[in-house]
């Protein structure tokens, strides 16, 4: 497809990469000359100077034949007033960031009205990615949703003395009961798409899918505490924040602390039930005043990554607490997954992947079957969810009999509401979903992961 994507921010570079990773024809305008050089110097793709609200600009850019336009400016006025313009002139569907509060009330009248395909707030994105977070244990990175939320797959790092040390995955039967399947591994920066006799190792990221029950299950064998936590401590009074905030407060003890004496004025103001603090979160002394030792999850959303950083690495020292760090950079991202940080939520690539799954459902209407999609391990791996249909050429055949492409699993069939973690005897049948965790990138078919 064509895609046009206006502003070249964290966001806009994101979505430039996994969409050309997935082949499609990508143009990008922004009107600094030095983002677009970066921008070439790394991405195969079109690059145009100038203002992505411009009729000229946007002519230039192919807006007449254009299937889809997406502004990410930092400015959301810009960003409608683009999606305006685009619609005037073609016939795409239009997608914009808006980021400010103040719209959060009104994103669905101002989808409707001005006829765009989505509005999304990344701020509220990585709030509710949040949310799910900080009822499992730090040492979750992900909780990738399926079948609308009804399947989970977890990615969770492994303690360095863990119970599943050096066992084969065929094995595990003999140290848990809890029935999972382990669909990908991480260690040291590569990702393990694994059979029966990979094995485990304390620091491995593992994905794993199953029931809920099964899930939890998993966590209490291996000492890891579950459940919504009583008291959680948020450094950092952003939009984010407050959308947590809001989402908790009502069954949870909530404390935000920031520095900005305005912004703390204004949080007691729209916030009924939570305790607003007004000071320095790098203040350890204040932080154990207001209760670091004791809580049960501490959420840092300043906007200093470094300060995230290491008020995080803090409470992982002082305290047993569900720690759950914002990080706005990607560039570390191999050493930051070695430090004590419990969660590392990234709003820009939670905005791009949103993005990202809506291009594949256009798709579906061209012929992929493709319900949801989710990358990790800094793109080099996928989680999707395919819907079955008459065309997959391996219908009513087992799975020990299908020969599939190498480094890819198909992690979780789920049939009339009933999750089916999928042995070799199982098979494929029309109106399922099966859930496909692969290093093979650009997946549009079911029938693409067959040999």
């Amino acid at each position: 497809m064509k895609i046009i994507i206006v502003g070249c921010g964290k966001v806009g570079l994101t979505l430039a990469e996994q969409l050309t990773k997935e082949k499609h024809n990508v143009t990008v305008i922004d009107t600094n000359y030095n983002k677009l050089r970066a921008v070439t110097d790394s991405i195969d793709v079109m690059c145009i100077e100038g203002n992505g609200i411009s009729t000229p600009i946007l002519m230039e850019a192919g807006i007449d034949t254009a299937d889809i336009l997406i502004a990410t400016m930092e400015n959301d006025e810009k960003n409608v007033m683009c999606t305006l313009v685009a619609k005037q002139l073609g016939h795409c569907q239009a997608i914009a960031r808006i980021r400010s509060a103040a719209y959060v009330d009104e994103i669905r009248n101002i989808k409707d009205q001005l006829n765009m395909s989505i509005v999304l707030n990344p701020d509220k994105a990585a709030a509710e990615e949040i949310g799910k977070l900080v009822a499992f244990p730090s040492s979750v990175k992900r909780i990738d949703s399926f079948a609308r939320g009804r399947i989970n797959v977890v990615a969770v790092t492994l303690p360095e003395e863990s119970l599943l040390e050096g066992y084969r995955i065929r094995d595990l039967s003999r140290v848990i009961k809890a029935n999972i399947l382990i669909c990908a591994i991480e260690r040291d920066g590569d990702v393990i798409i694994p059979d029966g006799n990979s094995i485990l190792h304390g620091g491995d990221t593992i994905s794993f899918v199953g029931l809920h029950t099964q899930q939890n299950l998993f966590f209490k064998e291996l000492k890891m505490t579950t459940g919504l936590p009583k008291s959680v401590m948020i450094i950092g009074g952003s939009n984010i924040a407050y959308y947590l905030a809001k989402a908790i407060e009502s069954t949870t003890s909530v404390k935000i602390i920031d520095s900005d004496l305005e912004r703390c004025k204004e949080l007691s103001t729209i916030l009924d039930k939570t305790t607003i603090i007004n000071g320095d979160a790098s203040d350890q002394q204040l932080l154990l005043e207001e209760g670091i030792e004791s809580t049960d999850a501490v959420v840092t959303l300043t906007g200093i990554d470094e300060e995230n950083i290491m008020i995080s690495l803090y409470a992982s020292s002082v305290s047993q607490a569900r720690v759950i760090t914002k990080i706005n950079r990607i560039t570390f991202e191999n050493v930051i997954s070695t430090l004590d940080v419990g969660s590392v939520v990234n709003p820009k690539v939670i905005t791009a992947d949103h993005i990202t799954q809506y291009v594949r459902g256009m798709q579906n209407s061209l012929g992929s079957n493709i319900e949801t999609l989710y990358t990790f391990a800094s793109g080099k791996a996928e989680a999707l969810e395919f819907r079955v249909t008459k065309e997959f050429q391996k219908l009513h055949t087992p799975i020990m009999d299908i020969a599939l492409k190498k480094n890819l699993l198909l992690a979780c069939i789920y049939r009339n509401g009933r999750v089916i973690v999928p042995g070799g005897h199982d098979t494929l049948e029309v109106a399922d979903t099966v859930i496909v965790v692969t290093t093979q990138t650009g997946l549009n078919d079911l029938n693409d992961v067959l040999e």
